[in-house]
C-alpha cells in the first residue's frame, strides 16, 4: 500500500513538468524549476516575478562596444539610486538583481574597474528593479541586463548568434548607447562605426513608424567624459565634431534622441599587469552625469 502511494506522489510531481513556463525575454517554454531559459539563458526568475506583479515590467538596455564602461555605469547608477532620496529612487527586486551593484562597488573600492563581462549569456548580470518617480503616481518596473560588448557585436554581424540580445532589443522600451568619449577624441573611428551599426541594427529589428525604434527614446551616453571637459559642456556638439556618422544616423532615423556625458573616475592611472602590459586603475571615484541619461529615458517611457 505504501509503495502504491509513493508511485502516485511521483506521478503528481512529474505532472508539474508538463506545464511550461514561458521565458519573459524570448517566450520559450521552460520547466517550472529551471534557473535559466533553455533557449536564451535569461534568468527564469524574471518570469516568475513578472507573474506576481500587477504592472508588466518594461525593458531598457545599455549597449555599446567592449570597454565602453557599461558595467561600471550600470553598477554606479544602481548604487546611487538605491541609496539616495529625492525624485528618483530604485529598489532591486530579487537577490540576483543586486549582484551587479555589489561587484561594481567592490571593485571600485579596491581601486579597480570591474572585470570584463563574459560573452556567455548565462554569466551575465540582470537587474529587475522598481523605479519611483516623483511626478508619477505609480512606480515603473524595469528589467536591465549587463550584456558583453563583444557578444553584441557578434549578434550584429551574425544575427541569431545570441537569441537573448535580439529578443531583448525587439521589446526594449528605450536604450542607452554608451560610447567611449576618449577614444573618439583620440581619433578612433571604431567607436563611430560600432555605434552606427548598433543604431542600424535597432531599426532593422523594428522599423514600425508608430511603435518601433524610430519613435522609441535613444540616449547616447559619452562615457569617461571626466577626461574631456568639452564633452560635459555640450555633448551634442562633441558628437558633431568627433562622431559625425553617429549624429547623422540619429537625426535621420530617430525622433527622440539626446546626447549625454558621464564619468565615474575623477582620475585614473596606468599600472603594470602581471602579464607585462598596463591597465587603467581609478585613483578616486567622482560620479558625474550618471543619473541624467537614465532619468531622461524613464521620463520618456509610457506610464
Amino acid at each position: 500500500m505504501s509503495h502504491q502511494n509513493a508511485i502516485e506522489l511521483d506521478s503528481y510531481r512529474l505532472a508539474q513538468y508538463a506545464v511550461q513556463v514561458p521565458c519573459y525575454i524570448c517566450g520559450s517554454g521552460n520547466t517550472f524549476d529551471a534557473e535559466l531559459c533553455r533557449h536564451c539563458f535569461a534568468p527564469m526568475a524574471l518570469a516568475h516575478q513578472a507573474t506576481t506583479q500587477k504592472v508588466r515590467p518594461q525593458m531598457l538596455a545599455a549597449i555599446g562596444p567592449s570597454g565602453a564602461g557599461k558595467t561600471v555605469y550600470l553598477g554606479m547608477l544602481m548604487d546611487m539610486l538605491s541609496r539616495q532620496g529625492g525624485d528618483l529612487q530604485m529598489l532591486a527586486r530579487g537577490a540576483f538583481s543586486i549582484t551587479l551593484q555589489q561587484a561594481t562597488m567592490a571593485a571600485l573600492r579596491r581601486c579597480e574597474f570591474p572585470v570584463k563581462t563574459p560573452n556567455e549569456p548565462d554569466r551575465w548580470n540582470w537587474v529587475h528593479c522598481q523605479v519611483r518617480v516623483a511626478r508619477r503616481r505609480r512606480p515603473v518596473e524595469l528589467i536591465m541586463p549587463d550584456m558583453a560588448g563583444e557578444a553584441i557585436l557578434e549578434e550584429i554581424e551574425h544575427p541569431n548568434t545570441y537569441p537573448v540580445i535580439q529578443s531583448l532589443l525587439k521589446q526594449c522600451a528605450g536604450v542607452m548607447v554608451l560610447v567611449d568619449a576618449m577614444r573618439l577624441r583620440e581619433g578612433s573611428l571604431d567607436e563611430d562605426f560600432f555605434t552606427m551599426k548598433l543604431l542600424s541594427y535597432l531599426i532593422e529589428l523594428d522599423n514600425d513608424p508608430k511603435r518601433g525604434w524610430p519613435v522609441r527614446p535613444v540616449a547616447i551616453v559619452f562615457t569617461k567624459a571626466d577626461r574631456c571637459e568639452e564633452c560635459f559642456l555640450d555633448a551634442a556638439a562633441y558628437a558633431s565634431q568627433h562622431a559625425g556618422g553617429l549624429m547623422r544616423h540619429c537625426q535621420e532615423r530617430f525622433r527622440r534622441f539626446r546626447f549625454f556625458a558621464t564619468g565615474v573616475a575623477g582620475a585614473c592611472a596606468q599600472v603594470p599587469t602581471p602579464e607585462g602590459g598596463r591597465m587603467n586603475t581609478p585613483l578616486r571615484i567622482e560620479p558625474r552625469g550618471i543619473i541624467e541619461p537614465f532619468e531622461w529615458l524613464v521620463s520618456q517611457l509610457r506610464a
